[in-house]
Formats: structure tokens, sequence, C-alpha cells
């Protein structure tokens, strides 16, 4: 089986693509460099040229040498089966972008939650410190874009569970924000979720691994690859300086000092004071318990980019003495809610719920069984009408909404945006 290391062992290849978002369409004009017979499949086509999976595309790639498949194509599909069945090769563009890349400028980021924040945390201290840094990956564009020019400086990859298990060379240093439930229609199960995330850890070649010292991290220590550094939340306050809010965030700032004086051969001590002399420069990510708006004592809090369970635990946590009304809910990916039913349960301070889309509809009716207040509504309009009305004396309106939002949206911007359409209409 032909199996290539890099971009440059596909030169005159048959080369397909199998997925054309956009790590698909940078895949594509990164082997115009390379080849010319580059045959394009998507399971939802919506461009004439690329065939539908289902209709001519499986038999076309079935012709390739090698598929490069894009995250979201999940990895124990029917037609990834049937493609190694027959001897095809199935990998990703990272991976072989990995293999061609010096290692020692990678810092790869992932995590169920935190990796995004991380990744924005690592590139500002080290430019902080006088050193170039690229954000790329899931933050950004991906790195083997040839539109990127990533030939200098640090390149600061944030993965996902979908781009981890196609990785077969490590990155020098690898950092775990987190580990919980998420994308579990993609992986199948909970176990197997933990399995292809931490599988990065546990790639080829000497690396590093950076890991938050957290109980269900550690619980799964004997899946985690590479040499060990177990990092304790930050006790320098640099999260209040950097305008972060949780104890999340703690963590997160903890394992950006700790990778970055690792790669820079510094103390922690000293990347933490030459970053706290610039905090005010550090821009908080949008959708990560962001304020966009406040009005008549209310505040209204997009936290978006939670998609999953553990990060909307987690941003209950910060308004744990407000009352809140919590905006939930999208597409139903599988994952198990309970926790997040058990931490609304307990809270002390009123809270609401306001439920959207399917996902939001299976929240709603585990809250049934609790005396927590819920409803279901259709859309984002009446969500953040009914949410005011809860909070109309003052508290919280909080968009974080343990799903992804494809359900109703494009993406979680949209989502985001959307929200704060609404939360800045005051005649709803």
């Amino acid at each position: 089986m032909f199996r290539p290391r890099g971009f440059a062992d596909l030169t005159n290849r048959r080369v397909g693509v199998y997925g054309l978002g956009v790590e698909g369409r940078a895949t594509v004009a990164r082997l115009a460099t390379v080849t010319t017979d580059v045959v394009l499949v998507d399971d939802a086509p919506s461009d004439p040229t690329v065939l539908a999976t289902d209709h001519g595309g499986l038999d076309a790639l079935l012709t390739c040498d090698v598929v490069l498949k894009s995250p979201g194509i999940p990895r124990r599909s029917a037609a990834v089966t049937a493609l190694e069945a027959a001897a095809v090769t199935v990998t990703s563009a990272l991976n072989l972008w990995l293999n061609d890349t010096d290692r020692e400028r990678v810092i790869a980021v992932t995590g169920t939650k935190g990796k995004s924040t991380t990744t924005s945390l690592i590139a500002f201290f080290l430019e902080c410190l006088g050193e170039r840094a690229h954000r790329v990956g899931n933050i950004g564009q991906p790195p083997y874009d040839p539109a990127l020019d990533l030939s200098t400086g640090w390149i600061v990859v944030e993965m996902s569970s979908f781009q981890c298990v196609d990785i077969e060379t490590a990155p020098a240093r690898i950092v775990l924000t987190s580990l919980g439930a998420d994308h579990l229609d993609w992986h199948g199960s909970l176990e197997q979720y933990h399995a292809d995330k931490l599988s990065l850890t546990r790639s080829a070649g000497p690396h590093d691994t950076f890991v938050a010292d957290s109980p269900s991290v550690l619980a799964a220590h004997d899946q985690i690859g590479g040499t060990l550094h177990v990092v304790p939340a930050d006790d320098h306050d640099l999260a209040a300086a950097l305008r972060l809010l949780g104890d999340h965030s703690h963590s997160n700032v903890a394992l950006a000092l700790a990778v970055v004086a690792h790669a820079t051969g510094r103390t922690v001590a000293q990347v933490a004071e030459v970053v706290r002399g610039q905090s005010d420069a550090f821009t908080p990510l949008r959708g990560r318990l962001t304020l966009v708006a406040t009005a008549d004592g209310v505040r209204y809090v997009d936290d978006g980019l939670a998609t999953a369970v553990l990060p909307t635990v987690a941003a209950l946590t910060v308004f744990a003495a407000d009352p809140l009304a919590i905006i939930v809910g999208g597409f139903d990916r599988g994952v198990d809610y309970q926790p997040l039913v058990d931490a609304l349960r307990t809270r002390t301070a009123p809270v609401m719920v306001v439920a959207l889309g399917p996902a939001g509809q299976r929240i709603h009716e585990l809250l049934l069984a609790t005396d927590v207040s819920s409803q279901v509504v259709a859309d984002m309009a009446n969500a953040v009408r009914e949410a005011r009305s809860f909070v109309a004396d003052g508290g919280v309106v909080l968009l974080s909404p343990a799903a992804p939002s494809f359900d109703a949206y494009r993406n979680w911007e949209e989502r985001s945006a959307d929200f704060a359409r609404w939360a800045l209409t005051t005649d709803l």
C-alpha cells in the first residue's frame, strides 16, 4: 500500500480530497504544487465540479493512490472503511504537513474546552517575549494553506479530536487543556472520543506533553504519551490581568506559561513577569464569556464557543451568585447532558433555561424531572426575549449552548452574532 510521508510524495500521484470545507479547499490549493490529478468528493457538494460520495464519488476515490480526508468526515464512516478495505491509504493534509515541518517549532493544543483560548494565550505570550508566533488550525487557517508563510517563527496549532486521530508524527510540544464529552456522534462513544483525542499524544517521535492538573485528565494518564508535565493552575493571577473570566482560565494561563517557558528556555516566573507588563494588549476571544451588552442591570454574555457540556458547566460557576437565564441547545450529537442538568439543579442563585434546537429539547426533557425552570423556544429572538424577562430586575443572560450550531446556523460565529443582535435590540 502506498503511504506518503509528506506532500512531496504525492508528486504526479492521483489524489482524492474527501470533504471540501475550509480544510479541503486549502488541501486542494496545496496539492496544486505537486499534482494535477486530483479527485474532489463531498457528501453534500455545492459545486458541480465536486462529486457526491454516493453518486460516483466513492467509486472515484477508489481509483486514487491516496485520499486526504477533511476533519469533518468521520474516521470510521462507511466510505472511509470501504477505501481502507480496498487498500487505499486515507490520511489528512495536516498529517502530511507535520511530517514536512520542523517539529521543534510546532506547539499543538487540544482539549474538550479551552483549546482556542490557550492557543491564543501561547501565541500572545511568545509575542510578548519578542518571538514570532502563528496561530493556525481550528483557530484560523489550516497550516498547510499555501497562502501562509510559516517559514519562520513558532507555529501554534489548535487541533480538534477530528484532526488528532489522523496524526502519525507528534509535534515537539503538545498541550491538553481538558477532557470531557464531545462529538460522540463522530467518534461513536465517550471512550473512543477520549482515545482519539489522546492519540495525538501517542504519536511517533520524542515530545513533551503538558496537561492540566485535573481529575478527568489524570484519570486517563495511561493513554497519554510523551514526556508528561502536569501543570497546576496559575498562581500569578494573570487571568484577571488578561481579562479572562472563570476558574478554568487559571488553568489555561498556567498551561500557556509552562509550554512557552519550556520552548524558550525561560522560567515560568520570567514569562509571567513579561506578560503582565503587556497584558493590556491581549484581546480575549469572541464567544468565550464575552460581554456584548449591558442594559437596565442585565449583562448579556456570549459564550457561543461552548459547544460541549464541560465549558458550559464551567461558565455556570463564573455566574454562581447571579440570577441567570441561560440559552442552551442546538445540533444534537448525542452527548450526555446529565452533568449539565446536575450543575443547573444544584445552583443556589435563581436560574432559568431557554432551550433551542434538538439538543435543547433533550436538555429541557431532562430538566422536567428537576425543579429548574426551562422552556423550549423556536429561535434566538424568542430565546433572548424570554431570558431577558426572567432577569428583568438584574442578572445575566448567558448564551452557552453546550451544543454545536449547525442545526440552524452555518457556524458558531453566526449564532453568536444573532445573539448579540437581539441582545442589543431594546424592543423585543
